[in-house]
């Protein structure tokens, strides 16, 4: 009886996971403060260092021609560079720009991962106001499919039983004598963030220097599609942890709602080279489903390029971040990276190419941990952490002031 019980278990439980699996977690809210607030601080922060550069040599060379019998050795520094003018902060009146992305996963995620992901668009609309102060209103998407779907075995747990009952195969096949499960498990996932921010650029003096640095609140709207959703959203079910699980069925599993204050500060500029370091402490608008506490959550993010010419640029941006959504009861200690280049086409066109990956530190294993049945019909993936790894491809057009070069 018990060995009917636990084959049966185990095929209904493969069954519900391929209708309703878990939500990818692997991608946070950090990825599009760092696709959005770190590159508009940057272009403000550059500006002005560049400015203030240029005053500096300015000021020299009118010392160098009052003490020169020859003044017209003196160069015209000052001039409008070619292709326009350059701010000396944040870019002034109107600037935008607008991209359509595709992305292809990596990692152990199974045959049926291995595919293009549905494509993403960001688009970004901006006003200054004055160099020191500017709004910004944005749309980005990222999309990916989290490691440990539709590969290795994983437990069954039933309702009732310390113990698992029988195990479910992820792939489909029967290794370990574990059950197969029917159909592939689609858990491709597109996040779309709206970011809203008032920038404010602050300049710091530092002896003789101005250091500026960048101030930004903003507010976040999360929302996601996950591909094995039935009502195109990311509702899906989920167990909590077994053998004493729940399922939960109608929370929201990757809507969130975030306001930031986010500091960002230049540590290195050269000709070549820049970079720049941003915290920012956040706070859910309101906590939802699972989540205990409300605590600020602090984001980290290292910003660092190599321009060998004006039209090329290549990145280098890991981010520490916690993330917090419905399914956590407490936040997620989040590690990722972009590595990555850009290279523009025209002064207003633009091709990017970044590896991007991540994952939480404080959850695991990663990927389905087991399967639970409340009863012998309602089953529920229990999720541990969820990695993801894509590379991403971003065709574009833009202000040159905004691009994120």
């Amino acid at each position: 009886m018990l060995k009917i019980l636990v084959r049966a278990t185990a095929l209904v439980s493969a069954v519900a996971l391929g209708c309703a699996s878990a939500p990818a977690l692997a991608d946070g809210t950090a990825s599009a403060m760092a696709a959005s607030v770190v590159p508009s601080a940057n272009t403000g922060i550059k500006n002005a260092m560049d400015a203030a550069a240029q005053k500096r040599e300015q000021a020299q060379q009118e010392r160098l021609s009052a003490q020169s019998t020859t003044v017209a050795q003196a160069p015209p520094v000052s001039q409008t560079p070619v292709g326009g003018r350059k701010d000396k902060g944040l870019p002034m009146g109107f600037t935008y720009q607008a991209d359509l992305s595709v992305a292809y996963p990596y990692g152990n995620i199974g045959t049926f991962g291995k595919q293009w992901l549905p494509g993403g668009t960001d688009l970004l609309a901006a006003w200054g106001f004055s160099p020191t102060t500017r709004v910004v209103a944005s749309m980005y998407q990222i999309q990916h499919y989290p490691v440990g779907f539709n590969s290795g075995t994983v437990p069954v747990y039933l309702n009732g039983y310390q113990n698992p009952v029988g195990c479910a195969d992820l792939s489909g096949g029967h290794a370990n004598g574990c059950s197969p499960i029917p159909s592939p498990i689609n858990v491709a996932t597109k996040d779309t963030f709206g970011v809203f921010m008032l920038e404010q650029l602050i300049p710091i003096k530092i002896g003789s220097r101005v250091l500026p640095i960048a101030v930004t609140p903003t507010y976040v709207v999360r929302n996601s599609i996950i591909g094995a959703s039935q009502n195109g959203d990311d509702v899906i079910p989920f167990a909590t942890r077994p053998p004493d699980a729940t399922i939960e069925s109608n929370i929201k599993t990757r809507s969130a709602e975030i306001k930031s204050i986010a500091v960002t500060v230049p540590f290195l500029k050269t000709n070549r080279m820049f970079g720049t370091f941003t915290l920012a402490p956040s706070w859910l608008v309101q906590t939802n489903g699972l989540n205990q506490g409300n605590s600020a959550q602090l984001y980290q993010i290292l910003y660092l390029e190599y321009t060998p010419t004006h039209r090329t640029t290549f990145f280098f941006e890991p981010q520490s971040s916690r993330d917090y959504l419905p399914p956590d009861p407490y936040p997620q200690h989040l590690f990722a990276y972009f590595l990555g280049a850009s290279q523009r086409i025209t002064p207003i066109t633009f091709v990017q190419a970044t590896l991007n990956s991540g994952g939480p530190t404080n959850y695991s294993p990663y990927g389905v941990a087991a399967l639970y049945c409340s009863t012998i019909t309602r089953c529920a993936p229990y999720v541990g952490g969820l990695k993801a790894t894509q590379l991403q491809l971003s065709f574009g057009i833009g202000s040159p002031s905004v691009i994120p070069f």
